[in-house]
């Protein structure tokens, strides 16, 4: 297994990609539904965590895990080998849905912008 690498940007960088968190914070949902279909899944998906308990996260009262943002967040680390955990991750997706909807933006734009190469070798 590769050395895992840090995320292109943190949790509260909104700075760097102005256009990522002022899309996300005026319309979170469509940011949201945005990141799902870049990253190759159902952009209806996100839409699940609207009509779930998780609701309440949305609203800043952490005691649901959105589960849509959370799987989202997890496949997003493990696909690119990013460093966390799935405790990190559940704490991300709870305490501030926004700016974790907001990072995998950032991630994936980051991505696509440097796609990732790997060189395999034929085996002997």
């Amino acid at each position: 297994m590769s050395a895992q690498q840090e995320w292109s940007s943190g949790l509260l960088d909104c700075c760097d990609d102005k256009s990522s968190c002022c899309y996300g914070f005026f319309c979170c949902p469509c940011l949201a539904c945005s990141v799902a279909g870049e990253f190759g899944e159902n952009r209806c998906l996100p839409l699940c965590d609207i009509c779930s308990p998780a609701v309440l996260s949305a609203c800043g009262i952490p005691l649901f895990v959105p589960p849509a943002g959370l799987a989202l967040r997890v496949g997003i680390r493990h696909r690119y080998g990013l460093k966390g955990g799935i405790c990190k991750d559940i704490a991300t997706s709870c305490i501030c849905v926004w700016c974790s909807w907001c990072q995998m933006h950032r991630e994936l734009k980051h991505r696509h912008k440097n796609p990732t190469v790997i060189n395999m070798q034929p085996g002997r």
